[in-house]
């Protein structure tokens, strides 16, 4: 799976997974695929960000604290909880 390339310290948009996968203009599909991730997965679904490189969730929900800790722990810099893609983003 593509998400398991991204190296720790970089983040992806839903969309280079969609485009990686060969499924263009599937952001949405990979979106609702990582939401169903079982808990104890293995797979970095903490280092994608949305295309403005925002995390996509709820900003009061666990989740969105624990992505956000797992960036941090890696990093990667969040500035009013938004990712530098200019300088996080990972390109193959």
């Amino acid at each position: 799976m593509v998400l398991a390339a991204v190296p720790s310290g970089t983040v992806v948009t839903y969309g280079q997974v969609a485009e990686l996968a060969g499924l263009p203009r599937a952001a949405r599909m990979v979106g609702r695929i990582l939401g169903k991730l079982p808990k104890a997965t293995q797979l970095p679904w903490h280092r994608v960000v949305n295309a403005a490189g925002k995390i996509s969730l709820a900003e009061d929900s666990p989740s969105f604290k624990v992505q956000k800790a797992r960036l941090q722990e890696e990093g990667v810099v969040l500035n009013k909880n938004r990712v530098s893609l200019k300088k996080f983003n990972w390109q193959p």
